[in-house]
């Protein structure tokens, strides 16, 4: 199989996965009380587009007091994601691709919003389709979704050379933002950073220039005000920049996902292995579990 094939068909398959996600998510919403979201890696980043979210081993080292813990693993078998819903206690949902795994055993409800597992370890649809599960628990109307996406894959971001890279955003965004530095980042190897838009302002521009190329996520009202500024200062610093107008964090992440395909591919690299078929990755990855 060609190098990023898995990855490839997993972002092309996004808009059918996404249609489906209603049907699988059912009549089941958010229950009244406080929610808090877990997860790690790709899963944490989903969990924030959910409300409240707290890194898995936050969670453990000091359990959240709330009324439900919804659960984002993409396996069902993040151990410090287990163990977090294990401290919490109190009754835990997990929004996973598979029905069958340890966290499903415990859970107490068991969302499965994937067709099949992605077998990509450079997560795409497997992140697009909790987002949008989540959505669907608040009550959100998805169904404009799964055209936004394809709409996206169609207009990719241009390709360059550079190899540092920064994402900024605030409020709704700001996930995406963690999202897309992490596809750079374990999907093609470039020294990437997310910022807030309001901290990148505040000391962070001191260490940027015009060898960064840069994305501002737009968002909304005052966000989009300084998103703006951000940009015109980037831009003062000579650097390449593009201001991205969003839309939904599902739809918004996709050009990232396909901007890391595609350096990657430029790069000669697999990201299905988001470097693991190297020695070195490989036995760093053993030591640590899940």
């Amino acid at each position: 199989m060609a190098a990023g094939e898995h990855m490839r068909r997993a972002i092309a398959a996004q808009p059918a996965w996404l249609r489906a996600v209603p049907e699988r998510v059912g009549s089941l919403r958010l229950p009244e009380g406080r929610v808090v979201f877990v997860g790690c890696g790709t899963s944490f980043h989903a969990a924030q587009t959910g409300g409240w979210a707290v890194q898995a081993l936050e969670a453990v080292l000091s359990p959240p007091e709330a009324d439900v813990m919804v659960c984002i693993s993409h396996e069902g078998e993040t151990e410090l994601t287990l163990e977090a819903a294990r401290a919490f206690g109190g009754p835990s949902w997990l929004v996973t691709g598979k029905p069958e795994s340890p966290h499903a055993e415990l859970a107490d409800e068991v969302l499965v919003v994937t067709p099949e597992v992605e077998k990509s370890w450079c997560h795409t649809a497997s992140y697009t389709c909790a987002v949008a599960a989540l959505a669907v628990l608040h009550g959100e109307d998805v169904g404009g979704v799964p055209g936004a996406v394809e709409a996206a894959i169609a207009d990719p971001f241009p390709l360059s050379e550079h190899e540092r890279w920064l994402v900024a955003g605030a409020g709704r965004d700001w996930p995406t933002a963690q999202e897309a530095v992490l596809k750079l980042r374990e999907g093609s190897f470039v020294a990437a950073e997310a910022h807030q838009t309001e901290q990148l302002l505040h000391g962070h521009l001191a260490a940027v220039d015009e060898t960064v190329r840069c994305f501002v996520l737009e968002g909304s009202g005052r966000a989009a005000d300084r998103a703006r500024q951000a940009a015109a200062a980037l831009d003062e610093l000579g650097c390449d920049v593009t201001l991205v107008p969003t839309f939904h964090p599902v739809a918004d992440i996709v050009r990232f996902q396909a901007l890391t395909l595609a350096l990657a591919d430029a790069k000669g690299i697999d990201p299905d292995w988001i470097h693991r078929d190297d020695e070195r990755w490989k036995r760093a990855a053993a030591r640590h579990k899940g």
